[in-house]
């Protein structure tokens, strides 16, 4: 059966209401001083939702680790859930996509940086040679030519480059001043 026009995986209204029923028991835990309750099974299945339907997205679709990043999302939902203001937003929807959205980037950047960590390791190993079983003659080796082949040229994951904090105000006119006086030679 086709879906209606109009209707959504996720009803933002009604999400908005599950979760102010949700805000409101954790504000009565509060006062009671008791932890906070457990989301509700609409709540998880909305992120679930939210966050399966993110990961279709063409800059998402082909990573082999894509249940980890939907794993990664649904945590930090729970993990956030608390953090949404029915008086600021009534769109939570768009709040946890956005949630979702970043812990997917960073899963993307996590991944990256363990491969490049991987192909420095195999590309710099010198495999030996080693005897299996006690008395067997045969050698044995593990060719890396392959691995090394399908490195690519480039680092995949840079570490980032401290940059030094541009001079603001005065300061960079006061140098340059300077710089000027020393190239003409003139003395003050």
């Amino acid at each position: 059966m086709a879906k209606a026009k109009g209707e959504h995986y996720v009803s933002n209204p009604d999400f908005l209401v599950a979760m102010v029923e949700w805000k409101e028991k954790c504000a009565e835990a509060a006062e009671e001083e008791m932890p906070r309750p457990a989301v509700t099974n609409y709540i998880g299945e909305c992120f679930l939702k939210i966050a399966t339907h993110l990961s279709y997205r063409p800059n998402f679709i082909n990573y082999t680790y894509k249940d980890d990043m939907i794993s990664d999302g649904i945590e930090n939902c729970l993990q956030y859930a608390s953090n949404f203001n029915p008086e600021k937003s009534n769109n939570p929807f768009a709040y946890f996509t956005q949630i979702i959205y970043y812990a997917f980037i960073r899963r993307i950047q996590k991944e990256k940086k363990q491969t490049h960590v991987k192909n420095k390791i195999i590309s710099g190993s010198n495999y030996q040679s080693y005897d299996i079983m006690p008395g067997d003659s045969t050698s044995y080796s593990i060719d890396n030519s392959f691995a090394l082949d399908n490195l690519p040229m480039e680092d995949v994951y840079k570490p980032k480059k401290i940059e030094k904090k541009s001079k603001k105000g005065l300061e960079n006119f006061m140098d340059d001043d300077i710089d000027k006086v020393a190239l003409r030679g003139d003395e003050r």
